[in-house]
């Protein structure tokens, strides 16, 4: 008995590990030195492949918007989840960024790395457009004259050269992934290609008006990227949308692991396994727990102290702060206002009780 109970373990355990496989770092970890010299970036980014690491000496001025782009889709996800349990957070000196997190095939993970994937794009595509890569610059594509529903305008002005920001974000990012035939690689490039879908979701046409009297005679048009704020809501909404997948039989794909939803499009997140209540500090979950975490007594929704604590309570504690009050609009043209101290309640959720031993490696 105790041979087939040994038997079973070690299956499932060859399984987890077929599914999340071990990551030690990752290149979201160029934003830690994404201030460095490109050389010195290069080489000081563990885990990168050996197509990562060529295109990173080769593109130096390329190298420097990613790193710089990093901060920004982690503040874009951290925004998203602000009311949740799991808050996007990062762990300092971690070579992954997220810890054990970017090792569970959740749905965090999925949009973890669409909008990873989706800040890349972004960040090439706004440094191309802004000449400060040499190896591209505004759309070439965008010349000479064309018509749209109000009729004929000439190109003009800088196109985003959105497409190249997008083949080299595919180049960079899916570089590891391509290395792999698993079922977490396919999982990663999936949502790899849905983030960068997202952000060319929202191109725009942005037109300036010529002729008499502001009149539009005349319209000269570019294509420009949207906030990305658009695309992190844009994926969040997919988040919660996330397909539930299982891998095919002949390991090429996956279906939906529930048979009455629908195949996930090439725009949807999809993942493996389910996520964790994040409640309790587990480093090997992702968790930091939600102990200390601010949460709102009023609401009911994920920041809701009940939800956002566990059921475990919170503490309140009043404080006093300096706020603008009794605002006032002066002609022309500036607002004024007084400092005043406003009291307040803050609601921190309780530690939990210690139960004997819990994972905080």
């Amino acid at each position: 008995m105790n041979f087939l109970l040994l038997g079973i373990w070690f299956s499932v355990s060859l399984i987890l590990l077929w599914v999340t496989p071990e990551v030690t770092s990752s290149w979201w970890y160029m934003g830690v030195v994404g201030s460095s010299a490109s050389r010195v970036m290069c080489n000081n980014v563990p885990g990168l492949v050996s197509l990562q690491r060529q295109l990173c000496h080769r593109h130096p001025e390329v190298m420097q918007s990613i790193g710089l782009g990093v901060s920004e889709w982690t503040a874009e996800c951290q925004h998203q989840f602000r009311h949740h349990r799991w808050n996007c957070n990062t762990l300092e000196r971690d070579q992954s960024v997220f810890g054990k997190l970017i090792l569970r095939s959740s749905r965090e993970s999925a949009f973890v790395y669409a909008i990873s994937s989706a800040g890349v794009v972004f960040a090439i595509t706004r440094a191309c457009s802004q000449g400060e890569i040499r190896s591209c610059s505004c759309d070439p594509r965008r010349e000479g004259s064309a018509r749209d529903n109000k009729g004929s305008f000439d190109w003009g002005g800088c196109s985003d050269n959105i497409d190249y920001g997008i083949r080299f974000a595919r180049a960079f990012v899916d570089a590891k992934e391509q290395k792999g035939k698993d079922a977490r690689a396919l999982m990663n490039l999936h949502n790899n290609k849905a983030g960068r879908k997202a952000v060319k979701r929202f191109l725009k046409q942005e037109c300036k008006c010529h002729g008499v009297s502001g009149s539009c005679t005349l319209r000269t048009c570019w294509l420009a990227m949207t906030d990305f704020r658009k695309t992190g809501d844009y994926l969040w909404r997919k988040y919660n949308g996330a397909i539930q997948v299982v891998m095919n039989q002949d390991g090429t794909g996956f279906t939906v692991a529930n048979k009455r939803f629908k195949k996930p499009t090439k725009t949807d997140l999809v993942y493996f396994e389910n996520s964790p209540d994040y409640c309790m500090k587990d480093r090997l979950a992702g968790s930091l727990g939600t102990a200390g975490r601010v949460c709102n007594q009023t609401s009911r929704g994920m920041d809701s102290c009940e939800v956002m604590c566990c059921g475990r309570g919170y503490d309140t504690s009043r404080i006093t702060r300096l706020s603008k009050c009794e605002c006032k609009f002066h002609w022309c043209c500036a607002v004024r206002c007084k400092d005043c101290l406003e009291t307040m309640d803050v609601h921190t959720c309780k530690a939990p009780k210690t139960t004997g031993w819990t994972n905080q490696r």
